[in-house]
């Protein structure tokens, strides 16, 4: 998180790539110990499983595209399109809005769709959503009706997501590893919320459109590797 904030400065700056090198060597140990250790918080052997890893992928790249930039976009809509602090919160309520009435209908599509293939479709509604507010979070205040499709748009992958994530938490592992499998999901989402915040804070510090155009490249690089995963947990299932 330290390099992706002081990554604004300059991302070749020394430190930088000094802090994400150590973020490497940290992971690999956490591996490692968890690999030796006879009560791991994360059992490694779950990561053969397709749905699993489908699951702790989709929940850090929601955090890393979803949460990421919308987290950060009242306050460009404030800072760049002029807009009030209460205005830009009632625009906000239309993705926010959207996401929870969609969430609430996908128990339609349970036992239909599967899980991960739902995810897919909700990174790629968020992608084009988020494409669609492109130039949109630094015109003037009078253009914010410019940015509604895309707000819809993206609320309703928003929504497909919230819906499929904690389902496919617990259904990707044993009964017995089920507060693992919940675990390990939310854990993922926080580390994308996290760094995707600090990511799209150091690109929107110059132009709002470049972490637009990031949280829409993370959003498809999510929907191709769920729905690869969902691919080859229904050839493991056969």
């Amino acid at each position: 998180l330290t390099a992706l904030t002081l990554g604004r400065d300059g991302w070749l700056h020394p430190r930088v790539g000094l802090l994400l090198l150590a973020a490497v060597a940290l992971t690999g140990l956490f591996v490692r110990v968890e690999h030796r250790s006879r009560a791991p918080m994360v059992d490694l052997a779950l990561l053969r499983r397709p749905a699993f890893l489908a699951s702790t992928l989709g929940a850090l790249f929601t955090g890393l595209a979803v949460i990421g930039l919308f987290s950060v976009v009242p306050a460009l809509l404030q800072g760049g399109a002029g807009m009030s602090p209460l205005g830009a919160a009632w625009l906000f309520v239309l993705w926010s809005g959207t996401a929870f009435v969609v969430a609430l209908q996908t128990r339609r599509l349970a036992g239909r769709v599967p899980a991960p293939y739902q995810l897919a479709l909700g990174f790629a509604l968020s992608a084009a959503g988020v494409l669609a507010l492109l130039g949109g979070l630094e015109g003037p205040a009078g253009s914010w009706p410019r940015l509604l499709p895309g707000l819809l748009v993206a609320g309703a992958g928003s929504g497909l997501l919230n819906a499929a994530l904690p389902r496919l938490a617990v259904d990707s592992v044993p009964p017995e590893r089920a507060a693992m499998g919940s675990g390990a999901n939310n854990t993922a989402r926080y580390i994308g919320s996290s760094a995707g915040v600090a990511l799209m804070l150091a690109l929107a510090t110059t132009d709002p459109d470049r972490a637009v155009l990031a949280a829409a490249a993370l959003a498809v690089t999510g929907a191709a590797l769920t729905l690869a995963l969902g691919r080859r947990e229904r050839v493991a299932s056969r």
